[in-house]
């Protein structure tokens, strides 16, 4: 059966779901089974994932499923539709793939990664990129941006206390694509070496 007949075969309600989800997935890059406004979504791709695989490839993107993690990652083929970021979203992106790494490392795959605001801020301090912590602006920007690509999700919504928790989804490792963690670190090092600008701009393999 040809995709243009498995597409045909879909109900009317599934083509409706077909291309409410095909246009999330171009807006946010990203889904995951672990996010509760994800799962269904996550699973309707699975289920006909053929019709979506070939549809996206038609326009030069690439649709990836990792099923070990629960995350679907839509890459454009072309190298285009990067978001760019700015370099201090850069270094907060890097520090949420630092901080979901290490909480991994005493959890499984099937629990939820969770951190705080304070976990994010002496992570960021002890880097020591400048000798003041990330301000508020600045963070509440890149949470929502980081919320918009199903990367995280808040918990307590008052960024401000250090006891905010949020949720870290494992489409961080995705979003940051590293070998190990050991090249974070080196991508890290590189943005220290450096002078660091608010206004600065920096690239990473994020979908807009």
């Amino acid at each position: 059966m040809s995709i243009i007949e498995r597409y045909n075969y879909l109900n009317s309600k599934q083509k409706d779901e077909f291309a409410r989800i095909t246009n999330k997935l171009l807006y946010t890059g990203f889904l995951t089974k672990k996010k509760e406004d994800n799962k269904k979504d996550y699973y309707f791709v699975e289920n006909h994932k053929d019709i979506f695989i070939n549809y996206f490839k038609i326009s030069g993107w690439e649709l990836e499923i990792d099923d070990a993690y629960g995350v679907i990652h839509l890459v454009n083929q072309y190298d285009q539709n990067r978001h760019h970021f700015k370099l201090y979203e850069s270094i907060i992106l890097l520090i949420l793939r630092l901080l979901y790494y290490e909480k991994m490392q005493e959890l499984s795959l099937a629990e939820n990664v969770i951190v705080n605001m304070d976990d994010i801020h002496r992570k960021f301090l002890a880097l020591k990129l400048r000798d003041k912590p990330i301000d508020k602006i600045t963070l509440r920007s890149a949470i929502s941006l980081f919320k918009k690509f199903n990367l995280i999700d808040l918990i307590d919504s008052d960024i401000n206390l250090g006891d905010s928790r949020m949720i870290i989804y494992p489409t961080i490792l995705l979003a940051v694509r590293v070998e190990d963690i050991r090249k974070v670190y080196e991508k890290l090092d590189t943005y220290r070496s450096g002078e660091v600008v608010d206004d600065e701009e920096a690239n990473e393999d994020e979908n807009d």
